[in-house]
């Protein structure tokens, strides 16, 4: 892993993050959904059968879902709603899951509010 990946994974809220550049093209990925909120992409080392990680655009200082805020609320909502566009897409009308990783002990590597959508065998 590049020095640079590895400095953008653990990045402060106010830094650029991995998924930041991710969203700005400057890493590739294999995008699966997007809207004018977020941005979703095939995770690069899966659980599942499908493992997508849908992150928003602008997450307002958002690293963690135990550093959200009222004032977060509409980009919690968004990222909820594009969970189930990417699972329709996906053709997982069997069942998913959705998780959030919130800190170092529960396995959060990107301090960057994403949710994982995990379905499929």
């Amino acid at each position: 892993m590049s020095e640079e990946i590895k400095l953008a994974q653990t990045a402060k809220e106010e830094e650029v993050t991995l998924f930041d550049k991710i969203i700005a093209g400057k890493i590739p990925c294999s995008k699966v959904y997007e809207d004018d909120y977020t941005f979703a992409f095939r995770d690069i080392s899966p659980t599942a059968k499908t493992h997508i990680l849908v992150i928003p655009k602008n997450w307002d200082g958002l690293s963690s879902l135990f550093k959200a805020e009222e004032k977060h609320v509409d980009i919690m909502g968004r990222l909820l709603l594009a969970c189930s566009q990417v699972a329709k897409q996906e053709g997982l009308d069997e069942g998913y899951r959705i998780v959030i990783n919130t800190g170092p002990h529960a396995g959060q590597t990107v301090y960057h509010i994403h949710l994982h959508v995990i379905g499929g065998e």
